[in-house]
């Protein structure tokens, strides 16, 4: 089936070349970064998580959304979902392979990896980090395949790939949940010591993964005429727009609490993150992050707001719209200011700020890029496969 994505028109492979220069660009900035060290980063001893680790977080939630298309398709047998649920599984694919990309960048030397496998730690998350993230990736591979090489024979895939499906569901809510647990490990780090942060994950996590892969049938509603349906379309809406209200919910606690029971080292952070913290000594403002997180919170409630709005008049302009924004805002929240924010101030209440150098942005937007040229390969090869069955029937 592979060779299908070989065939696409003019603005298919143009697509596809775009990709493979960002890719160019990332594997130059890594050679940099390999020969130089992790000095060719912004991270620094109090910084020691940048914008790698903070991609990879959020990543894990894409990779985890593709369980509100898999749950309601395969347990409640809800087959507006039919056509649309392999390509939520391939987007976990691709999710999955970025967050392993960038953990192998943040790591500096990649054979360092191979010490959570020759020296494992059943003690640290980590190490049931690298199993959860491997094995969901595994288990996609095989029943996304599967199921797609069934409907390319004209077959019903067969029963036992049933099981990896149903394993895949839980699979699901375990590796953002394991995500969360390696913050909530550090004690030293107060942002992060909170009992709703998995929640947390979870809800947006609902929500960007969703939001990603509504833009993508709707481009794709446009470039290849592949049409997911009205129902589903709707269905989606919905799941999106409750997960991101529940998103909202959580972040209100967090900042009621931090505020109401004056927790220092939570105050510290919102205070950061939303209008900049002042260094008495020197009289600094940092505030670097504040822009940001201000325009998340503001396209986030825009988001949701239109999103409902495009179901009532059932508009596709409208709806791509409402789920970039919510994509964004989220990818703010967490992608930059959930990770980078709880190291300010650190331990011994200084501040440093961290700012990604040209190498890092170079390989993040690279890793990027090799996400976005799976997705484009394999649904190709999905949408290919069913377009043709639809032919023949």
């Amino acid at each position: 089936m592979l060779e299908k994505s070989l065939k696409g028109n003019l603005g298919y492979w143009a697509w596809v070349l775009l990709l493979l220069s960002i890719i160019g660009v990332g594997v130059i900035c890594y050679v940099v970064q390999f020969n130089y060290g992790l000095g060719a980063t912004g991270m620094s001893r109090d910084v020691t998580w940048g914008v790698y680790i903070s991609q990879f977080t959020f990543l894990v939630g894409v990779a985890a959304g593709g369980l509100m298309l898999v749950l309601p398709y395969y347990l409640h047998h809800y087959k507006e979902f039919g056509r649309i649920t392999i390509l939520g599984e391939f987007m976990a694919i691709a999710a999955v392979a970025m967050c392993l990309l960038f953990i192998m960048a943040d790591l500096g030397q990649p054979m360092r990896a191979l010490n959570v496998v020759f020296h494992p730690t059943p003690n640290s998350m980590l190490f049931y980090d690298m199993i959860v993230l491997n094995g969901y990736l595994f288990l996609n591979i095989i029943c996304g395949w599967v199921i797609l090489h069934s409907e390319y024979k004209g077959i019903k895939y067969p029963k036992w790939v049933k099981p990896f499906i149903y394993i895949s569901i839980p699979w699901a809510v375990s590796i953002h949940t394991v995500t969360a647990f390696l913050y909530c490990g550090l004690p030293g780090r107060h942002f992060w010591l909170t009992a709703i942060l998995a929640p947390r994950f979870l809800a947006s996590a609902f929500a960007a993964g969703p939001c990603l892969l509504m833009v993508i049938a709707l481009i794709m509603k446009q470039v290849t005429k592949f049409d997911v349906g009205q129902k589903a379309q709707d269905k989606l809406v919905t799941i999106i727009g409750y997960a991101a209200l529940l998103n909202f919910f959580f972040l209100g606690c967090e900042i009621f609490v931090a505020y109401y029971s004056q927790i220092p080292g939570h105050m510290h952070t919102l205070d950061y993150l939303f209008w900049g913290l002042t260094d008495h000594t020197t009289g600094v403002v940092y505030n670097n992050l504040v822009p940001f997180m201000r325009a998340s919170v503001i396209m986030g409630f825009a988001g949701i707001g239109l999103i409902f709005v495009a179901r009532s008049k059932k508009s596709d302009g409208l709806l791509a719209l409402s789920c970039i924004l919510i994509f964004v805002s989220f990818w703010i929240d967490k992608g930059l200011g959930l990770v980078l924010g709880g190291f300010v101030p650190n331990g011994l209440e200084q501040i440093t700020e961290y700012i990604p150098t040209a190498v890092e942005l170079g390989i993040t937007a690279g890793i990027w890029a090799t996400g976005f040229l799976i997705i484009t390969v394999l649904y190709k090869v999905a949408i290919s496969v069913k377009l043709e069955n639809e032919k023949t029937a």
